[in-house]
């Protein structure tokens, strides 16, 4: 079962001092544990360099860009990178008309439209809420994901 990554859950993995990257980490191994495959699409990646390249005291990261090009490599290394489809823009405008999305939740929507163009079915999110709006995908809590198999990750 492959399972879609947001950027919440890719940036904290990597920022050392992210109070939730033992769990977003745990959770990511334990998908792992069960067979499933974490991947990652563009959306992920546009959303990560933005976090990234952001300074510490705008809720960034405050890489440099040449940090961020070596952990988007390390990242695409790490995960599978599925690429956007012709399909990617028309499923995405389908969807922010059927939803009417405006604001932050039009990006989400085309982290669903990804999901619909690779045919996956489940999101490990920090951010559940923002995706409830699609009933069509299974939202994975990432504390509870690493919970369920506490004890058998290192």
């Amino acid at each position: 079962m492959i399972v879609l990554l947001d950027a919440n859950i890719v940036l904290r993995t990597i920022d050392t001092s992210a109070p939730l990257r033992p769990v977003a980490r745990s959770a990511v191994d334990a998908l792992r544990i069960r067979g499933c495959i974490p991947c990652i699409v563009p959306q992920t990646l546009y959303e990560f360099w933005v976090v990234a390249r952001r300074p510490l005291d705008k809720n960034g990261l405050g890489l440099s860009a040449q940090d961020c090009i070596q952990e988007v490599a390390t990242l695409k290394r790490y995960y599978p990178l599925l690429l956007d489809s012709e399909l990617l823009y028309s499923t995405w405008e389908l969807l922010v008309s059927e939803r009417l999305c405006h604001g932050k939740v039009a990006h989400d929507a085309r982290y669903v439209a990804a999901m619909r163009t690779h045919q996956i079915t489940q999101l490990l999110t920090f951010n559940r809420a923002d995706f409830t709006r699609y009933p069509d995908i299974t939202i994975l809590d990432p504390h509870t994901i690493a919970s369920a198999t506490s004890g058998i990750i290192a």
